[in-house]
């Protein structure tokens, strides 16, 4: 065999270890064990996994070095930095302190609550997406039209959670690795002859596009699961996860456009909200109370909404309600502005 072809079995071996580790790791919604009663009883866990809620904060749930991961947390922070300077030199961000330092402390309550090793820097942006993302190393932004769809504290807090624990769990950071290790096995295939190197090729070339979005949808679940207990640790109730992702889909089917690409790329499929929900009858023992909205908010979501001029989103079922429309700061006495009181000038002067 020469030594390209054990240099391509080498790496093709790596790439199929990454991936069976994965499969393990990631989420699959079953039940906690086979020793429960039924399928809804709760199982409390001392294992140090993601399934221990007494442990978070102190797990591994994937950022340790190693073969799955290749970025050390420095090196995350200083490439977060890196786009977040992107970020912040394309888009406008809200800087009204009263909205501001609210969604920060709320950002935060969930962080101190989650199992992420960097601290956060959390900012509004002034945009009509519903969107939130969380760049490596803990550069996270909220889009105002996130806030203004968010019927809760809670739903908005769910939004939050999942996308910091893209962050707890270094999923870019193992994403790029993984992007590293498919070159390295696809190269040394394109070289080997014969029938075997044409179908390393052909499976190099043609599953590459399958594997990346079979990894991203992983992720994805993994950040639901994780994002559902740091909601619930924080005390906020975990079925508003479930609820706006569920509200997002029948805004985006009554007025296509409103919903950030990134929950089209990522839908919150049936699937998704099944292992949600088993996740929350299997995991989360029952609480005789839940956060689930603040008078806080409300204040907050109704200044953002005056401070852009904009209406809050209203649900779909109510759209045959009235609604009042609010006049632009710059209508004329021709245009649909209030009437302005003018001073008659006297003929003397």
């Amino acid at each position: 065999m020469s030594a390209f072809s054990n240099t391509a079995l080498a790496a093709v071996w790596i790439v199929c270890s990454l991936a069976a580790s994965a499969a393990n790791a990631t989420v699959n919604g079953s039940s906690p064990s086979s020793n429960s009663s039924s399928a809804t009883t709760v199982k409390t866990y001392h294992d140090g996994s993601i399934r221990d809620l007494d442990d978070i904060g102190s797990r591994n749930v994937g950022c340790s070095r190693g073969l799955g991961n290749w970025y050390s947390i420095d090196k995350q922070i200083a490439m977060g930095r890196s786009y977040a300077q992107q970020v912040e030199s394309r888009t406008k961000l809200v800087n009204d302190p009263v909205i501001t330092e609210y969604i920060n402390r709320v950002g935060q309550n969930l962080v101190r609550n989650s199992d992420a090793q960097v601290p956060f820097t959390i900012k509004v942006i002034d945009s009509d997406d519903i969107n939130a993302f969380a760049l490596p190393g803990g550069f996270f932004y909220v889009d105002s039209g996130l806030i203004l769809a968010a019927d809760s504290e809670a739903e908005l807090a769910g939004v939050m959670a999942h996308e910091i624990a893209h962050v707890a769990a270094c999923h870019a950071a193992r994403e790029n690795t993984r992007g590293q290790l498919m070159n390295l096995a696809s190269i040394p295939l394109v070289l080997v002859g014969g029938p075997i190197g044409y179908a390393g090729y052909e499976a190099a070339g043609l599953a590459l596009p399958m594997t990346f979005l079979k990894f991203t949808r992983g992720f994805e679940s993994e950040a639901d699961y994780l994002g559902v207990e740091y909601m619930y640790k924080t005390g906020y109730d975990p079925q508003a996860f479930i609820s706006f992702f569920e509200k997002v889909e029948v805004l985006e089917k009554h007025k296509p456009g409103r919903v950030a690409k990134a929950f089209a790329t990522h839908p919150q499929t049936p699937d998704r909200v099944e292992k949600t929900q088993d996740e929350i009858k299997t995991l989360l023992p029952p609480k005789l109370e839940y956060k689930l909205d603040t008078s806080e908010f409300e204040d907050v979501k109704a200044r953002l909404a005056q401070l852009e001029n904009r209406h809050i989103p209203q649900n779909p079922t109510d759209q045959n309600r009235p609604t009042l429309r609010r006049a632009s700061r710059d209508d004329s006495n021709g245009g649909d502005g209030p009437p302005t009181l003018k001073r008659r000038e006297d003929d003397n002067n």
